[in-house]
């Protein structure tokens, strides 16, 4: 049964390889504010590289319309090492709000779940998270299996309301069942207790930083539209499960189409076909039955208009049992772990290239800046260490001469410098020109003005071009704010060669900034809006402050947090941009003054000279020695990130 646990092996694979990462970052870190190399903004940099490593989370979403046996095949793939089911599974629906089951250090086994009552306010899942007290808590039993059972059971837990109650909390109601809840006979409807769920369960791949996200049938993942918007989008891995006695139904078509493989990204979008083990009824030979499975196979494919490829024929119940009994013939019959090596192929890879790019980026930039200001260094020490050579037997006049030179390359800098405190002026303006249309004020005006339109409008079509008005302000933002930094680039461009030609500066080209990530991101904001709210049925059958408070508890709270990530990050761009020229700025001040006063010591006191000529030497020994130091420190990370893996296409970090 040693191969019982791919994707536990996979995964433990990718946390070491993160951890590697991590470790290589610390001691950049460490060794740059040890030498008194790095600055205060790469050490942030640096914090905060060191910050997503150690939290960074793999997302696997699980969906599927009840009875499809989900809960099933999370207990097979994730649970089964603890020799029961964990996760209830039976017929019907168990899972009726969205749940994550997630655990790091110095959680408590506990379900937090948020009550189905909180949509009555504009509050977003995300921003209750940061208030415990809106949770019910409920203490876990990890010892037991069947508690375990009883306590996990509470998300299947649901109420019945009236008809009004349920629209309120944002249920759609359909007489036929296909498009929202069926009423009974009393006319009344069963909906979820619970809003969301947080399972903190102590399991090996949940402390290294997995999440499993559970969601509900076709008609709770509807009514909560930020699972559609926020959660399974940014899911790393997305698992859609189809029953082998049922094939693909109409409502599993629409959770494809709608929530599955609309997002922005179709890697790591898999389909599994559960069930398999019903065509096991003893009548057929193997041989039949393999054409069976192959045959629904290529219809799946055809329908959901993917490669059969894509399609994992399993048995979630015989995997469980399989692994539980350490059942080698049952397990390899389940499929199961073709399953669970497609998860790791598609997932973690994935999610590596993500982490390594982002890592060797920032990494290789600070890098570089250490590596330009060390040898601007020890340029300027052994241009020192020439001119000082140079005086040995030379008279005083000869002394005179250079300290008069020194001075005059002094006043020429201090003169630049009144040109580089003009172009920090500027660079303050434009910067505070680009958070005019970048920053949260803006976008704070904007929402502000689309609740008032959606208020006063008096038809749908109003409601419809309010909506759309606020995603076309912000893609007009989007359009400004680069204009802004098309200008900040070009000042800075030409005051970086200015230094670099006149002063001998050793300064790069300033890195580019670009927002297109967060305009795409807004496209697809405007795609989940399009198909979710802004549908000729959805406008006449919601009411209009209703529709209004779902837009935005929804599509305004995730362009909110679009809009913050492009702050953070062009605040972070803003600082990077202008911290080499700093750093070179006060790295010459401080060579033109040492060379004066070295100059001058030497004009008070010939003998002083080659001492002097000797402290240089072993300056310059000193800066070789770091120099090289920080190479072997680039060339450890270079394979810390490459391994295991593909070699990193970008530029080398030990140039």
């Amino acid at each position: 049964m040693k191969d019982a646990h791919i994707l536990a092996d996979h995964f433990s694979a990718y946390t070491q390889w993160r951890g590697d990462v991590a470790a290589g970052v610390s001691e950049l870190r460490k060794w740059l504010q040890t030498n008194e190399i790095g600055d205060a903004q790469s050490d942030l940099r640096l914090q905060y590289l060191l910050d997503r490593l150690r939290e960074d989370k793999l997302v696997v979403a699980f969906v599927a319309e009840f009875s499809r046996g989900k809960s099933e095949l999370i207990n097979a793939v994730f649970f089964a090492g603890y020799g029961n089911r964990i996760l209830p599974s039976s017929a019907g629906r168990t899972t009726m709000c969205p749940t994550e089951l997630q655990w790091k250090s110095g959680d408590r086994p506990e379900i937090r779940l948020l009550p189905i009552d909180s949509r009555k306010t504009n509050a977003s899942i995300t921003e209750l998270k940061r208030y415990p007290e809106e949770w019910q808590v409920r203490p876990l039993d990890t010892r037991s299996a069947e508690s375990l059972q009883q306590a996990l059971a509470q998300v299947g837990e649901t109420r019945m309301v009236t008809l009004s109650e349920a629209e309120e909390l944002g249920f759609p109601i359909d007489e036929s069942g296909e498009r929202g809840i069926r009423p009974d006979a009393s006319g009344q409807v069963e909906i979820p207790r619970w809003r969301h769920a947080i399972i903190q369960f102590p399991h090996p791949l949940l402390e290294q930083g997995l999440v499993i996200l559970d969601t509900p049938g076709l008609n709770a993942i509807g009514a909560e539209p930020e699972l559609t918007l926020n959660l399974l989008p940014n899911a790393h891995a997305v698992l859609f499960i189809l029953a082998a006695d049922t094939g693909v139904t109409q409502s599993d078509l629409a959770v494809w189409r709608e929530h599955v493989n609309g997002g922005r990204r179709q890697r790591g979008r898999l389909v599994a076909l559960n069930k398999i083990d019903g065509l096991w009824d003893g009548l057929r030979s193997e041989s039949e039955i393999e054409r069976e499975i192959s045959g629904q196979v290529a219809s799946v494919a055809a329908t959901l208009d993917i490669t059969p490829e894509q399609v994992y024929p399993v048995s979630a119940q015989k995997g469980l049992v399989a692994k539980v009994n350490e059942d080698a013939g049952l397990l390899e019959r389940s499929r199961i772990l073709q399953l669970e090596q497609a998860l790791s192929t598609e997932l973690l890879p994935t999610k590596r290239e993500i982490v390594r790019d982002s890592t060797h980026g920032d990494v290789s930039d600070i890098v570089g800046r250490a590596r330009e200001l060390l040898n601007a260094r020890l340029t300027g020490l052994r241009e020192q260490l020439q001119e000082l050579t140079d005086l040995r037997g030379k008279n005083q006049n000869v002394i005179e001469y250079m300290m008069r030179k020194v001075r005059s390359e002094k006043d020429e800098f201090e003169q630049g410098l009144q040109k580089y405190y003009a172009v920090r002026s500027v660079f303050s303006n434009l910067s505070n020109n680009l958070f005019e249309h970048l920053g949260l004020d803006a976008l704070r005006d904007e929402t502000r003005r689309t609740r008032e339109a959606m208020l006063d409008a008096a038809f749908s079509r109003g409601l419809r071009e309010a909506m759309k008005g606020f995603f076309a302000h912000l893609r007009a933002n989007f359009k400004k704010s680069t204009d802004e930094i098309g200008e900040i680039s070009k000042m800075l461009d030409a005051m970086y060669k200015r230094f670099t030609v006149e002063h001998g500066l050793k300064l790069a080209a300033p890195t580019a900034f670009s927002t297109l990530r967060y305009e795409k991101e807004i496209e697809r904001l405007e795609a989940a809006f399009n198909s979710q709210f802004n549908t000729v049925l959805t406008i006449v059958t919601t009411e209009k402050h209703t529709l209004t408070q779902k837009f935005f508890e929804t599509v305004a709270v995730e362009a909110r947090r679009t809009f913050e990530v492009a702050n953070r990050d062009a605040e972070q761009w803003l600082r990077a941009v202008m911290a080499p020229l700093e750093t070179q700025v006060r790295e010459y001040q401080l060579q033109l003054k040492r060379r004066l006063e070295s100059v001058k010591r030497i004009h008070q006191a010939t003998d002083t000279l080659e001492d002097r000529v000797r402290e240089l030497q072993q300056a310059e020994d000193q800066l070789v020695a770091q120099l090289a130091q920080l190479n072997q420190l680039a060339n450890r990370m270079e394979q810390a990130l490459t391994l295991p893996g593909p070699s990193v296409p970008a530029t080398a970090l030990a140039a």
